[in-house]
């Protein structure tokens, strides 16, 4: 049966993990803002106006607009000529679009670092729509944006798997009514008892969704 599948972009089909979190970072660093170790596990799911919010509600006393341009300034540059798609990934993805399976992303990042990424690495035709949550003004912690993307796609939201490596997101798509899998990464690894009990399937290699 052709599946319709839904993908998270940072962690889940490309090791950008290290990077973002290091440049998410530095935003703070710059201005002496104090976070918690939880930093990235809590802006990761917001897309980037939503971290710049949230920067603000904990003492970066910038418009948001400002520090957008910053955070863009750190990442362009890493997203266009450095960040490469996760082992097996690509493999993977020639294969289930050879079994006619619709591929298609939701990622918090905007589209400003996501598309030269995919077209760098040779996979951005392999899919069917590529969507920021900039496309629907919302973020990943938001339940109707999976219902939203479902819409979009034609089918009902029970039809689609999407797959995250952050919890947070796999499990808002979960209670959403998507097939929600948990993808393994560094970053989540704390996270990966509580993914396999709130989400539909988990796996560790992007290999063994076929």
């Amino acid at each position: 049966m052709k599946k319709t599948y839904l993908f998270d972009f940072d962690g889940t089909l490309v090791n950008s993990m290290p990077s973002y979190g290091s440049a998410m970072k530095s935003v703070l660093d710059d201005y002496n803002i104090p976070y918690g170790d939880d930093l990235v596990k809590i802006v990761t799911p917001l897309g980037y106006e939503g971290t710049a919010k949230y920067y603000q509600s904990i003492g970066l006393n910038e418009p948001v607009e400002k520090i957008l341009d910053v955070m863009r300034q750190k990442l362009v540059h890493e997203y266009t000529y450095n960040i490469n798609a996760k082992d097996s990934v690509i493999e993977t993805l020639k294969e289930l679009k050879l079994r006619g399976c619709s591929l298609n992303i939701l990622t918090a990042s905007p589209h400003l670092v996501v598309d030269p990424c995919l077209k760098r690495i040779g996979i951005f035709d392999m899919f069917d729509y590529i969507w920021s949550c900039e496309d629907f003004a919302t973020v990943k912690s938001d339940p109707n944006i999976y219902k939203m993307a479902a819409k979009r796609l034609g089918k009902e939201v029970g039809e689609v798997i999407f797959l995250d490596d952050n919890y947070f997101s796999a499990k808002t798509a979960k209670d959403a009514g998507m097939i929600s899998i948990g993808v393994y990464d560094d970053s989540s690894a704390e996270y990966v008892d509580e993914m396999k009990a709130n989400t539909d399937g988990y796996i560790y290699k992007f290999d063994e969704l076929l």
